[in-house]
């Protein structure tokens, strides 16, 4: 499979960070560096605490990702091939394990 390409590695990136900036407030920030056909995503939070939360694989088209999850206990990542919809929903299905969400208060 081929490295991501550029337009493709700044599309993930702006989606990712304008869906965070709608539905994740805890994080103040979004990091996506991508490394051959991998994109790693880290969250920051306001206190400056870094949290790697997902790897992204390229599947050949800015809409065909594979996905994996950050396991702290093992630092490494845990590929999810049972996981298929857009990559905001992988980013706030990992997100809900990683980060409390914010509930409405009633």
């Amino acid at each position: 499979m081929p490295a991501i390409p550029e337009s493709t590695k700044h599309s993930l990136a702006q989606r990712l960070r304008e869906h965070a900036r709608a539905r994740w407030p805890q994080l103040a920030a979004v990091d996506v560096r991508c490394r051959g056909r991998f994109a790693y995503v880290t969250g920051e939070l306001a206190d400056g605490e870094r949290l790697p939360l997902m790897r992204y694989r390229y599947g050949g088209s800015a809409h065909r990702w594979g996905t994996a999850i950050y396991v702290a206990g093992s630092n490494s990542y845990e590929d999810q091939i049972w996981f298929s919809g857009s990559v905001e929903d992988a980013f706030d299905f990992v997100c809900d394990i990683h980060i409390s969400p914010i509930t409405p208060e009633p």
